[in-house]
């Protein structure tokens, strides 16, 4: 409990101690008056200061001014009448008190708990100076120093590790459990807790451009960009409480007046408490309240699985998203080349093992993975290598002259090939000008893609798939993974003129979903009705263009973040409809005198409370 909750709470307790005095002390008229007043301002003059605001800043019909106008009116009615019974009014403010203490709390609570689920903020980096680890602000860490982490710390900054082995935990970045094993020249982010070895990182990224940095600037401004159901309520509540307000005017003035034309019994004081009565329902408090809070509530529960929104209108749209178009690598597919095949099979480590003297220090992909299938050594020291621009690479030593590459390397140069037709990449290697045999190598598809496609196409959902690539391996990932139409041979300007095509072509009513890799995609996310990153938290352009992140680098989030908008918002129109539908039955047993202030209490304070508590639902993502 913060201490403005504690102030709250002793407030309560002194305002219940000196009602129940009261009904005791044997006190009548002005004194009797003064003590009541003074009960009064103890639990309300907050109340009565921000209506006074209110007023002055042009914002009168808001809930404290509906409060205010209700709890004195009491008070009068009460001098009017001359009962002396001034408990009504105080009652009434002291249970709304209570009711927001209630509200507060719970509000804290869910902000506790998303501060808890994104506890990633680095309290300091430790800089070696003269052998002595010294802590300083990770704001004030250049690009480019040292940093040393040890086990239990949080990793400070992004950078590359250059000394030290070690596991991470990522789960606050990721939401996976499984632990990552990082080495030397492993990339690693910020936010992560380092559960073993000390680690020496050069950092690559200042703090405030840092994974940890974008990542709470995502969460703690992510209800800037507010829902169509929060902006709706926003709009109602504006010309909802105007509105009550002159229907109570009219209960307490034009009715009883048109009584007394008419030649009835005018009941003013009867009428008065009606109105009066009416107000205190009418508070639009829990409206305004409780639908913020389930999307505040959603955006916590997608961040600690490891999905990031960049405002609550996108975790609304998600759910309603009909159109869902996928970039092919690093999202359909691992982004990673792997060798699927050496032919002929029989020649397979010599065929490597040429072919990684000819690639010795590329930093192409595609090199990097014939190293990795090779998985030894090889020394290269004697040969002359030659990059052939487009074409692949040539290497001149004490074995001849060898050659790997396209297909066109090898014919240029004098080398009959055999062709190979399956998909992939084909490197063709040749030694001393005879053909040794061809390494495909193709991007593996993702294990989760085949199905979250079938669940998007189940609910309904159009899939479509953009990429680069040529018609042949492309046609065989969208098979593989079921996607419904592709476009193949795109440069980046031309899924541009695609993803335009798509959005004037699509319904009114339509949604579109682009999911990319986030690198070289941030103009085809920042066209789609929701622009979904895949792993793109270390990458500027990720997090820039999209609205929405998936730090788990996994197809799944998108089904996880569809199940979380759809809790979110059923929540959301629960509240409505309970709070509708309380308020106005009450508000027409009030018109007619059939409702207390007491039952008024209800409908305003206790309606607020339950709806609150049911928005704090969305914060645990378990299915309603």
């Amino acid at each position: 409990m913060t201490k403005k909750q504690k102030k709250m709470l002793v407030r309560i307790l002194i305002t219940a101690v000196m009602l129940i005095a009261l009904k005791f002390i044997p006190i009548t008229g002005i004194p009797q008056l003064l003590a009541y007043v003074a009960a009064y301002l103890v639990i309300g003059y907050d109340i009565l200061r921000k209506a006074g605001k209110g007023i002055l800043n042009g914002r009168a019909f808001d809930e404290n001014f509906l409060m205010t106008l209700a709890t004195l009116g009491a008070f009068f009615l009460a001098i009017w009448t001359k009962s002396g019974d001034y408990v009504e009014g105080i009652a009434v403010m002291l249970f709304y008190q209570i009711g927001e203490l209630f509200q507060s709390y719970a509000v804290g609570r869910s902000r506790k708990n998303i501060s808890a689920l994104m506890d990633i903020r680095p309290d300091y980096a430790n800089i070696e100076q003269d052998g002595q680890l010294t802590q300083v602000d990770p704001d004030v860490v250049a690009v480019g120093s040292i940093i040393v982490v040890q086990p239990g710390e949080k990793v400070p900054l992004d950078g590359v590790v250059v000394e030290g082995t070690s596991s991470l935990n990522t789960s606050a970045l990721t939401g996976e459990s499984l632990p990552r094993d990082v080495k030397e020249g492993d990339e690693i982010i910020s936010g992560c807790i380092d559960l073993s070895g000390v680690l020496k990182i050069r950092t690559t990224k200042a703090f405030g451009e840092s994974t940890v940095s974008k990542i709470l600037d995502l969460v703690e401004n992510a209800s800037s960009r507010k829902s169509r159901s929060e902006t709706f309520i926003s709009r109602f509540a504006k010309v909802y409480t105007p509105a009550v307000c002159a229907a109570a005017l009219a209960l307490a003035v034009l009715v009883p007046l048109g009584r007394m034309l008419a030649g009835a019994d005018a009941n003013w004081t009867d009428w008065v408490y009606r109105a009066l009565s009416f107000l205190v329902v009418s508070c639009p408090c829990a409206l305004v309240i409780s639908i913020p809070l389930s999307f505040f509530g959603g955006i916590g529960c997608a961040s600690r699985k490891g999905i990031l929104f960049k405002g609550t209108s996108y975790l609304e749209l998600i759910d309603k998203a009909n159109i869902f178009v996928f970039d092919k690598t690093g999202t359909l597919t691992k982004g990673t080349f792997d060798v699927k095949k050496v032919i002929p099979a029989e020649n397979r480590d010599e065929i490597l093992r040429v072919a990684c003297i000819a690639e010795s220090g590329s930093l192409h992909p595609i090199a990097k993975s014939i190293y990795k299938a090779y998985g030894k050594s090889v020394d290269s020291s004697e040969y002359q290598i030659t990059e052939r621009s487009g074409r692949g690479m040539e290497a001149t030593g004490p074995e001849g002259r060898i050659l790997c590459g396209s297909g066109r390397l090898l014919v240029e140069n004098g080398v009959a090939i055999i062709p190979v037709e399956e998909v992939g990449s084909v490197v063709y290697v040749a030694k001393d000008g005879q053909y040794l045999g061809a390494i495909l190598i193709a991007d593996t598809v993702r294990d989760d893609a085949k199905e979250v496609i079938k669940e998007l196409k189940a609910q309904g959902a159009k899939t479509v798939m953009l990429t680069g690539d040529n018609e042949k391996y492309a046609r065989a990932v969208a098979e593989e993974v079921g996607i419904d139409d592709f476009k193949f041979g795109l440069l980046p300007a031309d899924k541009v003129v695609e993803m335009e095509a798509i959005m004037e072509n699509k319904g009114k009513k339509d949604k579109v979903v682009y999911v990319g890799d986030g690198v070289n995609d941030a103009p085809v996310l920042m066209r789609a009705d929701v622009g979904v990153s895949m792993g793109g938290v270390g990458s500027d352009s990720a997090v820039e263009a999209s609205d929405m992140v998936l730090m788990h680098d996994n197809l799944t989030g998108i089904v996880s973040a569809r199940k979380i908008s759809k809790k979110t918002l059923k929540l959301a129109y629960e509240n409505i409809v309970f709070i509708l539908l309380v308020k106005a039955v009450v508000l027409i047993l009030g018109a007619q005198g059939l409702a207390s202030m007491w039952l008024a209490v209800f409908a305003d304070v206790g309606v607020a409370v339950l709806a609150t508590l049911n928005s704090m639902r969305a914060l645990t993502g378990k299915k309603s």
